[in-house]
């Protein structure tokens, strides 16, 4: 019936529910590690997997984003003898299907079963509705979710409260609901909450008569106003005073207003699209942040991931923008390289989607007539701090590091004939040399003669071995050394 995957340490455990899924006709598979099963999710197209949190080699939480990237798209079943409600709000919130603790019945497992196989077969049938989804890239299963819920709202008029970290682009998804909604040819109006002085907020959002206060010198319309027959955006909207939010709340709910000093009535018609990086509700439990008007904007509430949980949405965001750049600075067509790419899948991205267009840019404007951007052209620091994640996950990993050169040649045709014994040996001391050229000049700041101390060749030999490689000196982070300027940090 369907394709189960079992991630737990517990053999035990793995079993007992092998055998009660086999006896409903499930073919069921198991994995005592996060790196054996994600290897088996890569080769295997599963339609559910049992998650524990408490793996050998990682922490089940954590990983949700990256088995929910599987090929398959498998729905997640975080189930452990952890169990409590901040890990299954976390769970649920990174895109998990359901939590369990152990021990759990074996009908009540069964049953959560039956009931994720039921909604992803209504989600294989959902035909997603057509959008304009201009500048919002991305094809992760955690994307596609916000996408669809997106072209899902945007034809009414229902409030929406898009949250996420600074970065991940709240004002996209806010222009696409504008977009893609009965308003689209009306005004879309923009306000950032935290750029406007307290002193100003009531007249900026309210307007005002002329001779209000000093200064008012005009009759000045709000954005409440200028909104009328569009879409209203507000940026930011935990900066909202609090003085400010009981009258807002009105205009919600009234969609009426008066100006900053004025008698009369007005009315205006708008949609209402907020945004956030703050926890609204634990705002609200202290007192900073009213909870109607918190009910009030999350009508619908629509959370952007951070970069770092968007699996392969990296590579395709790197290419889109290495093309839009070409085309504003009229460089000729330009290739991302697969290493290159490599570095920006290991790099963490504090600063999200915006980050990376900066990162790509600079590389883009680096590369100069070269065709193909690569590794040496990203700038020093994320070339460093990618490295050290790379290093980190595979000093901690639990599986075996497999080179890049002998896994493209496995994958890129399938399931390829095993090469000889000669090629295969061939492939992988070349891309390991390379690997250990690029962690040298990492660990030696770029300078060729530590290099050379730390690694006992010559300084002829060791120019040789990075010509041969393809490598710039101007590798690693850190401070440019003075017998290299001819390399420009980016």
């Amino acid at each position: 019936m369907a394709r189960v995957l079992i991630i737990d340490d517990d053999d035990l455990f793995c079993e007992m529910v092998a055998a009660a899924l086999e006896l409903s006709g499930h073919e069921v598979r198991s994995a005592g590690t996060a790196a054996d099963g994600q290897a088996l999710c890569r080769s295997a197209g599963f339609d559910v997997i049992f998650l524990d949190i408490r793996l050998p080699d990682g922490n089940g939480l954590e990983l949700i984003p990256a088995f929910s990237a599987c090929p398959s798209e498998p729905e997640i079943i975080i189930i452990t003898a952890a169990g409590d409600p901040h890990g299954a709000e976390m769970a649920i919130g990174s895109g998990a299907w359901d939590y369990l603790s152990k021990p759990s019945p074996l009908d009540e497992l069964q049953l959560t079963l039956t009931r994720a196989l039921r909604y992803r077969k209504r989600k294989a049938a959902f035909i997603r509705p057509a959008a304009d989804r201009q500048g919002i890239v991305g094809s992760s299963p955690r994307m596609q979710a916000c996408i669809d819920l997106m072209a899902e709202f945007a034809p009414s008029d229902t409030p929406v409260l898009v949250t996420g970290e600074t970065g991940t682009g709240k004002e996209l998804f806010a222009r696409a609901l504008h977009r893609n909604s009965r308003r689209t040819a009306g005004p879309f109006v923009a306000v950032d909450c935290a750029s406007i002085p307290k002193n100003l907020i009531e007249s900026e959002l309210f307007g005002h008569e002329k001779g209000a206060f000093t200064g008012a010198v005009a009759e000045r319309d709000g954005v409440f106003a200028q909104a009328h027959g569009g879409t209203l955006f507000l940026d930011e909207v935990g900066e909202l005073p609090l003085s400010q939010q009981k009258a807002f709340l009105r205009v919600l709910q009234e969609r009426t207003f008066r100006r900053v000093g004025g008698k009369k009535e007005l009315y205006s018609d708008f949609r209402l699209v907020a945004a956030t990086n703050k926890d609204l509700p634990a705002l609200a439990e202290r007192g900073e942040f009213r909870a109607d008007l918190l009910f009030r904007l999350q009508a619908v509430l629509l959370h952007l991931p951070p970069l770092r949980d968007r699996g392969r949405d990296i590579y395709e965001l790197a290419l889109y923008h290495v093309e839009k750049l070409c085309l504003r600075y009229k460089l000729g067509h330009k290739e991302l390289t697969r290493e290159a790419a490599a570095f920006l899948e290991d790099y963490p991205w504090p600063g999200n989607v915006r980050e990376l267009v900066h990162v790509v840019e600079q590389a883009v404007v680096a590369a100069r007539s070269d065709e193909l951007v690569q590794p040496e052209h990203l700038p020093r620091n994320v070339r460093a701090v990618a490295m050290r994640h790379r290093m980190q996950r595979n000093g901690t990993g639990g599986a075996a590091v497999v080179p890049a050169a002998v896994s493209m040649a496995v994958s890129a045709g399938g399931e390829a004939a095993l090469p000889t014994w000669k090629a295969y040996r061939e492939r992988v001391m070349a891309e390991m040399e390379r690997q250990y050229l690029l962690r040298l000049l990492t660990e030696s700041g770029g300078s060729i003669t530590q290099a050379g101390r730390l690694s006992g060749l010559s300084r002829q030999r060791l120019y040789a071995l990075l010509k041969r490689n393809g490598i710039s000196r101007s590798w690693p982070a850190g401070n440019s050394p003075a017998e290299e300027t001819q390399d420009s940090d980016v």
